[in-house]
Formats: structure tokens, C-alpha cells, sequence
């Protein structure tokens, strides 16, 4: 019985026919007609070199000989080699590189076939050991179609350092205190294990957990979603996706982390982390408790997310934080295979915070100072689960239900005072309750014809919620005459608002590929998408005797749907240097609703046409350039187009416009990479513009109340002009092999806004350059040395107020110091220069954090530490909002010195290499085992 032609076969042999087409188009070339069965008197011999992981490499000589043939070849940046008018149908093939073990085979082959494709060559790593110092290749940076792949190998980390110390190492990465990840300026937003979600994707769980030396490899993932990764049909914009793939060797095994520590200050905090791995089957658990300072030990990236922080730390405040999880991923059969996660999280949040600023109209300015006190207590549960089903090679099938539960509660009192154009002091209280259940799932079904890469998929995806809020409102409200200080109304608003809002979403995709030729292939794309809304506010006056009266005037009750039906059809190019698409995509739309409470119906038709292009151009697999062009349409919502006055906060009623028109908005991203693994030096560039058409501002109109003075009233209008350009780079070089890491990267962008206000064209204006230097040092294995500087700029100007020039010079270091072997000095201190601001809110917070640990036992699987935090109680930091007609300062106050007894216990045990009746298992690129 003949083997089945494996997919990895499959995909050898495409490429290199690919390559040969490229080649005979290029050089078109005439081949003799010969009999079936007689000889040829040239053939073309073609195959691929990859390393054990199923990886192709660049760059290796290959060297074919035979009696009447001497050649000399490279495989190119996909790892193929390709021969022309090789003369025997007999020759030694020889395969070489510097740091792999030499190949030399005979080929005896079938002299009919004018092109023959040769079974890989997998090429191992050279060990070369001189008085014991082991020397191994190193193999940096690998840029994939949508992938960026680090080896963990070249990184040198500590004995029991976590998976977030071996990201601080890599080029492009930047990782924040709390757990958040940065690559090459873009968030990453989920995390997964040898290619599947882990723990619930949680990054911050995952990577301050897992031990770093049982990593391979790590990849930062471009996620169009599920159904795009198994047909290549990818629409919108991706996610960034870290995902980490394991060491064979230390892919069967228990690990156990576990820390607790205790302080002054009633500050405590726990985590205790159990995983079981053995190939693909993966039994994680975890526990973490805490009651902690927020913003504390920040590592002073300012901007490394996207936002604008002038201070020293995150979010202001305290918080205590409770949040059990269990992971667990198996393959039940050889086809059929689970991975389910459950999260609960309870966080309970007590922040003080002061703000002040500026709201503009033509009018004049208004003036606030706003001094509030926020207790949030939110609790979630989140059920996962996924199956695969593999029923043959030709089919496929993925189920993945979820279900979401929580609950929200918020209590915030206020004390505002207005002056200027609206000359008001509101005193008062906000509690609300909140409460979403939410379910979701997807069905995802794929069919393989025998015609290679022809393939369709249906996918089915069905969600809904179910969100219920309560709403108390206890403010007094003095209205003043003008500037001066004589009350004309002391108002009191006490009431409750009730908000229902259920919402169900259903959506069906069917995609087609039809290849063309080797090269190319047509790719069709129809979906369905369907969201409903059911909504209901009413309002009530709370009596002095705790007795409620509706206000009908303020109630809003209403239904609506928006249905979008996408057509697309692209046209796909894949040689072995350039990928091109090129296509476009249909949609219609339909939005139709009622609303109860005033007995108004709408509806309205909508149709947009969306260009599909990619280009992208790799030189080699550390080399490529890459343009994309998007497209995306937003209707208005159903509230913004009711033609009536909304009225349920009577401060700011709102008035829909129902002649409002869909936006669009153009994007055009560039992007370069190069990796120089020669001089270790790491280069990235990328240039997003975007621009909207048609878009859906807010005019804001000063209306006169009862007394004389203004109420904002919001209104909608479509306004064109809004446009935003933002590049960033990144420059990453390592000196005396990675010891001395020299990181430099920065953006700079500008941002123009339109909108209206009193029906005048308003407009606002952002530039942002921010630039950041932080080398890494470490000179030997007890040194650790990682300063830091940046330079942020955020110039700001309006059309109805000056704006702003906010510049931030922030200083900071971090390291460790071990002496005597066991013990250890870690600290953290960091300094900001903010100009610009007010003088009152004005903060330039010194924050200093250090720990004095001990290690114990053989392996140092245990640490005693003495921690202490904000040494100089400085940690408080002003955070700016801007819009178009506002500045907003806000200053978080967290005094925040404590101090931290803490225990740490790291276990682990390994196994082996996961095998299958007797032989190892191979690996998919993802960090998968192959049943």
C-alpha cells in the first residue's frame, strides 16, 4: 500500500515547481520531445534543506558532481535549491553550511522525468566542544510571511528566570511590570502555547509563569483569526500573538512555582502556578492573590502603548485581586483534540484622583476642577472550549463555545466646580450595578478537493448578551449668575436609571480557492452578518420617602438591526520573493429599527466597494518589505440617527441626525524589517496613514436652560478632513556576544481631527514625538545594568483655544548585583521632568524600589526576598487626555510605600521527548506535536 502524499510533501514540491516556473519564465527555454521511455539528455533537480524543527534554511552551498556534471549552488531565502541541465541521471549531491553537519548522498534516479524533486535534506546543528566551552549556531531573527521568530538559545537568562525576562532580551520587545508586551510598537493582545490559547491567552499570567528554559522558540504572531489561518483568506487588520513553542526535550514534564509574600500596610500578595505537559496534552493551573499598590516599579516606557502618561506609574490607586485559572488542552484520539480554559477574576479597585482642564466651544472656554473617589468591584467568569475534529485528510471541523458571566459594581462621589462659559459646582454620588451574561460560539467546517490548495470553508458564528444596569444619581447642582458668586439655583437630582440592552449576533462565511497556476490562485469570500438590539432605559425620581415616580420624557425604549453582507474576490500571487493580492469587496447594508417610547420607525440602505491590496517582498527570511492597503465602512448608530431628543441625562441631551451618512476609512500600512544576524543588528520601520471619509462627528451646541445659562446639547454631522499619520522604528544592537544590548526606538505621529461646535467647523491638531534609548548590560554572569531615557513630546493646538506643549524627560535603571554566590541586590528607580502643565498639577514623581534576596538549595529553587516599594512615597503621576474640544489633566495620588516579605519555590521535572510507538514525534512550526 503506497504512503499518503503528506501535506509536507506536498508543500516541497510546490514550492519548488513554483521556483521552477519563476525561473522558466524568466528564461524560457525549449525542451526536446523524447519518447516516455527513452532517456533525456537534461533534467532539472530541484529540493529544499530545513533544520530538524521543519524550518527551511537560507544560504547553504549545495554541490552536485557526476562524471559530466560539476555545480555549485544556495538554496535561496525559502531554503530551495534549483539545478538546470544536469546531464546523469546519476551524481553525489553534497550539502554544506558553516554550524550544520555535512550531507553527502548518492542519487540513483528515474531518467524519464524531465524535473525531479528530491526528498528534503534536514541538516543538523554542529556541536563543536574546545576545553569545554560548547559552540553552537546561532540563528537570530527569522521574518515569516506573518510571523516574526526568535530562537530562546541565543538569549542568555538566568537559572529559573521566567518567560517575561527572556522577552526583555529580544529585539523589538518591550515588557511592562504588570505583564503587558510590546513588539516593535504594537500591543500584543493574547498568548498561547505550542499554538494553542493558554490560559485563557492571559500574556501576563502566561509569561510571569512559565519558565524561560523550556522555551525554543518565540513567535509574534499576525492573527487574522481562525478561518483565515487555515484558508490564507485574510481580511482586516491582524492581532499581535505571542505564542511559545517548547523544547522537545522539555515537553514531558511537572512544573511548580509558587510565591507568597507578606507586608506592612495590609499589603500581601500570592501565586501559586502547577503545569503538566506531555506533547500536545497541556494541565495548567493557576492561583493568584494580591493586595497591592497599581503603578508601582513601572519600568518608565512612556508610550510604549499608545498612551499618554507624563508621570511615574500606571493607574492610580490600590487594589485587591483574586483570580484562580485552569488551562487544559488534550488530543482525546489520533483526530480528535480539546483545549479548554476556565478564568474567574475579582478585583476590587479604590482610586482618588484630581483633574482639571478646559472644554472649548465658540462661545467661550469652560474651566473644571473635578476631585472624585472611585470604589469599582468587578467579577467575571469565563468558560472556553474548543474542538477539533480531524475526520480525514480532506476534512475538518472546529467547535468553540464560551460563556462570560459578570458583574460590576461602582461607587463614585464627586465634587466638580465649572467656571467660564458654564459656571456650575456639581457635588454628588454615581452608584450603579452592572451585570453581562454573554455567550458565543463558532463552527468552522473545511473541505480539501485532490486538486492541490483548491479548498472551501463554512464558518457559523452565533453571540448574545444580556446587560443589565442600575443606575443611581445623587448630585446637588448650583447654578450661578455669570462669573460672580450668586446662586440661582440650588438643585437637587436624585434618581435611578434602569438600562436593558440585549444583543445577539449571527454571522456565516463560506471562502473558495480556486488555484490558477502554480503561482497563483482566485479567492472568494461570502459572509452574512446580522446584529440586533433590543434596549430600554427608564428613569425614575427617588422621593424623599425612598419612593420612586417614572419621568416618561426620559425614558428610551428601543429595538434595532444592522444587517452587512460582505462579497469579496481577490486575486493571490506567491512566488519565493513576492506576494501580491489584489481584489475587491461588496457591501450592503441595511439598518432598521423602531423606537417604542416615541413610536418612530427607520430604515436605511447603505453600499460601499472596498479594494483588497497586499504587496509584500522578502529578500530573504531576515529581509522583507511589506505594504497593505484596507478599507472599512461604519454605520452610524442606531442612536445617532433618531430624528428625536434624547433626554435621560439632562446636562447633555442628545439629537440624532437621521441624514447621517456610513463613514470609510482608508488605511495604508508600510512596513520594513531586516535582520543582520552577521552584526547582530535589528532593524524595523513602519508608516500607518489613515484617513476617513465621511466621518461621524459630534457638533456641540450651547443651548440656554430655565435660568439663563448653557447645557451642552450633542448633535450629529458627517465631516470630512480627518487624517492621521504615525511612524515608528526600532534599532537593536548586540555587542560581545548579546552582553551589551543597545536598544533605540521611538515614533513620531500627527493626528487632525474635525468637528463642530455651535455649527462651526472646529479642528484639533496632535503632534507626538517620542523617542526612547535602553541599553541592557550585562558585563558577567553577576551583573545586570539597564538604564533607561526617554523624551516625549505632545504638542497640541485647537481651533477654538490655544492647546498645550507637554515635554516629559524621563530617567530610569534597573538590575540585579549578586555576590557570595546566593545573594542578590535587584532595584529599580525611576525620574520624570514633566514641562508644560499647570503649576498646581504639576508632578515630577522619584520612585525607587529594591529587594534583597537569598537563594537556597543546589538548583536555587527557592528565594527569600526583603522588598521594598517607593522608598521616597513619590508615586504619583499626571496622565493627559485630549480631544477636540477638551484637555483633561489627570492627577493619581497612590502614596505608596510599603515593604514585602516574600518566599519564592521554583520545582520542575522532565521526561524526555514526547514519542509515539517508539518514535520521537515531529513537530509542526507552531510548536505542535504530530499524532
Amino acid at each position: 500500500m503506497a504512503k499518503p502524499f503528506t501535506f509536507l510533501k506536498f508543500l516541497i514540491f510546490t514550492i519548488c515547481t513554483l521556483s521552477a516556473g519563476i525561473s522558466n519564465a524568466q528564461t524560457p527555454s525549449v525542451v526536446p520531445k523524447k519518447d516516455k521511455n527513452s532517456p533525456l539528455s537534461t533534467r532539472e533537480v530541484s529540493g529544499i534543506v530545513m533544520g530538524k524543527d521543519e524550518i527551511s534554511i537560507p544560504s547553504v552551498s549545495i554541490y552536485l558532481k557526476s562524471d559530466v556534471d560539476s555545480l555549485i549552488t544556495q538554496t535561496n531565502g525559502d531554503g530551495i535549491f534549483v539545478f538546470k541541465n544536469v546531464k546523469s541521471a546519476s551524481f553525489m549531491i553534497t550539502v554544506a553550511s558553516i554550524g550544520y553537519q555535512r550531507i553527502v548522498k548518492r542519487m540513483k534516479l528515474n531518467d524519464v522525468l524531465p524535473r525531479l524533486v528530491l526528498d528534503p535534506f534536514v541538516i543538523q546543528e554542529e556541536v563543536n566542544t574546545l576545553s569545554d566551552v560548547t559552540i553552537t549556531a546561532e540563528k537570530g531573527i527569522v521574518y515569516k510571511v506573518d510571523t516574526v521568530e526568535y530562537t530562546a538559545s541565543d538569549y542568555k537568562v538566568r537559572e529559573n528566570a521566567t518567560v517575561d525576562e527572556l522577552l526583555k532580551k529580544m529585539e523589538g520587545m518591550e515588557v511592562g511590570t504588570d505583564g503587558s508586551v510590546t513588539h516593535q510598537g504594537q500591543q500584543i493582545v493574547k498568548a498561547r502555547l505550542n499554538g494553542k490559547d493558554y490560559l485563557g491567552g492571559n500574556i501576563a499570567q502566561v509569561i510571569q509563569n512559565l519558565p524561560a528554559d523550556i522555551v525554543e522558540k518565540i513567535q509574534i504572531v499576525d492573527d487574522y483569526g481562525d478561518q483565515p489561518a487555515r484558508t490564507g483568506i485574510k481580511d482586516g487588520d491582524p492581532q499581535k500573538v505571542l505564542n511559545i513553542t517548547t523544547k522537545a526535550s522539555k515537553s514531558v514534564g511537572n512544573m511548580l512555582r509558587a510565591n507568597a509574600g507578606i507586608g506592612s500596610s495590609e499589603r500581601y500578595e500570592g501565586r501559586l502556578f502547577l503545569q503538566r505537559i506531555n506533547g500536545n496534552q497541556q494541565i495548567g493551573g493557576i492561583l493568584n492573590l494580591r493586595n497591592t499598590v497599581n503603578g508601582v516599579a513601572s519600568t518608565g516606557n512612556i508610550g510604549a502603548g499608545g498612551g499618554r502618561n507624563n508621570g511615574g506609574g500606571g493607574s492610580g490607586g490600590t487594589t485587591q485581586y483574586s483570580s484562580p485559572a485552569f488551562s487544559y488542552r488534550d488530543q482525546l484520539t489520533k483526530n480528535i483534540e480539546i483545549n479548554t480554559s476556565y478564568n474567574f477574576s475579582n478585583n476590587n479597585t479604590n482610586s482618588i484622583n484630581k483633574s482639571e482642564g478646559q472644554q472649548f466651544s465658540t462661545l467661550g472656554t469652560t474651566n473644571f476642577i473635578n476631585q472624585s473617589q472611585r470604589d469599582n468591584i468587578n467579577k467575571a467568569h469565563k468558560l472556553d472550549l474548543e474542538l477539533e475534529y480531524k475526520i480525514n485528510p480532506k476534512n475538518f471541523l472546529r467547535i468553540s463555545p464560551s460563556i462570560n458571566l459578570s458583574t460590576n459594581e461602582s461607587i463614585n462621589s464627586s465634587n466638580q466646580q465649572r467656571t467660564g462659559l458654564i459656571h456650575q459646582d456639581v457635588v454628588g454620588s454615581t452608584n450603579s450595578t452592572n451585570k453581562t451574561p454573554s455567550f458565543s460560539g463558532v463552527i468552522f467546517y473545511q473541505y480539501i478537493f485532490d486538486k492541490p490548495r483548491r479548498n472551501i470553508s463554512l464558518q457559523v458564528n452565533a453571540s448574545g448578551g444580556n446587560q443589565q444596569q442600575d443606575n443611581e444619581q445623587n448630585n446637588r447642582i448650583l447654578y450661578y449668575q455669570g462669573q460672580s458668586d450668586a446662586i440661582l439655583r440650588d438643585s437637587l437630582v436624585h434618581r435611578l436609571v434602569a438600562r436593558k440592552n440585549l444583543n445577539n449576533t449571527y454571522r456565516a462565511s463560506m471562502t473558495y480557492v480556486e488555484p490558477l497556476t502554480t503561482l497563483t490562485q482566485l479567492e472568494f469570500n461570502g459572509q452574512i452578518n446580522r446584529r440586533t438590539y433590543d434596549n430600554a432605559a427608564t428613569t425614575n425620581n427617588i422621593l424623599a420617602d425612598g419612593s420612586t415616580q417614572a419621568i416618561d420624557s426620559l425614558s428610551n425604549i428601543f429595538a434595532y438591526s444592522f444587517t452587512e453582507t460582505r462579497l469579496a474576490l481577490n486575486y493571490r500571487y506567491t512566488g519565493s520573493k513576492t506576494n501580491i493580492s489584489l481584489g475587491i469587496t461588496g457591501i450592503p447594508t441595511t439598518l432598521a429599527g423602531s423606537k417604542i417610547s416615541l413610536n418612530t420607525t427607520i430604515k436605511r440602505n447603505g453600499f460601499n466597494l472596498i479594494p483588497i491590496f497586499r504587496y509584500q517582498y522578502a529578500w530573504s527570511r531576515q529581509q522583507r518589505f511589506s505594504i497593505n492597503y484596507s478599507g472599512n465602512a461604519n454605520e452610524p448608530s442606531f442612536n445617532q440617527i433618531q430624528p428625536v431628543r434624547d433626554e435621560s441625562n439632562p446636562q447633555n441631551p442628545v439629537v440624532g441626525n437621521p441624514d447621517l451618512k456610513p463613514s470609510f476609512r482608508h488605511s495604508i500600512n508600510t512596513k520594513y524589517d531586516n535582520y543582520l544576524s552577521n552584526e547582530r543588528l535589528n532593524l524595523s520601520f513602519a508608516v500607518n496613514y489613515d484617513k476617513t471619509s465621511n466621518q461621524i462627528s459630534t457638533n456641540v451646541v450651547q443651548i440656554p436652560d430655565a435660568l439663563g445659562t448653557f447645557k451642552n446639547e450633542i448633535r450629529y454631522v458627517n465631516l470630512n478632513g480627518s487624517y492621521s499619520v504615525n511612524g515608528n522604528y526600532n534599532i537593536s544592537k548586540q555587542l560581545d556576544n548579546r552582553k551589551y544590548n543597545l536598544a533605540l526606538n521611538g515614533s513620531v505621529g500627527y493626528n487632525h481631527q474635525v468637528s463642530m461646535s455651535n455649527n462651526v467647523l472646529n479642528g484639533s491638531n496632535v503632534w507626538r514625538l517620542n523617542q526612547r534609548f535602553g541599553p541592557r548590560i550585562t558585563p558577567n554572569d553577576n551583573i545586570e545594568i539597564n538604564p533607561y531615557v526617554g523624551y516625549d513630546v505632545t504638542r497640541s493646538s485647537f481651533q477654538l483655544a490655544k492647546g498645550s506643549d507637554i515635554r516629559t524627560l524621563s530617567l530610569a535603571i534597573n538590575g540585579k548585583f549578586y555576590f557570595l554566590k546566593t545573594f542578590s541586590i535587584n532595584y529599580n528607580a525611576s525620574k520624570n521632568y514633566v514641562k508644560g502643565l499647570s503649576a498646581n498639577i504639576s508632578r515630577n514623581p522619584f520612585i525607587i524600589n529594591g529587594s534583597l534576596e537569598k537563594e537556597f538549595f543546589k538548583r536555587k529553587n527557592a528565594v527569600l526576598s526583603l522588598q521594598v516599594y517607593d522608598i521616597l512615597k513619590q508615586n504619583n503621576f499626571v496622565n493627559q487626555t485630549l480631544t477636540e474640544y477638551s484637555i483633561t489633566n489627570t492627577l493619581s495620588n497612590a502614596l505608596s510605600r510599603y515593604f514585602m516579605i516574600n518566599l519564592r519555590v521554583n520545582l520542575q521535572k522532565w521526561s524526555g521527548v514526547p514519542s509515539r510507538n517508539g518514535r520521537q514525534m515531529q513537530r509542526r512550526g507552531d510548536g505542535s506535536f504530530i499524532n
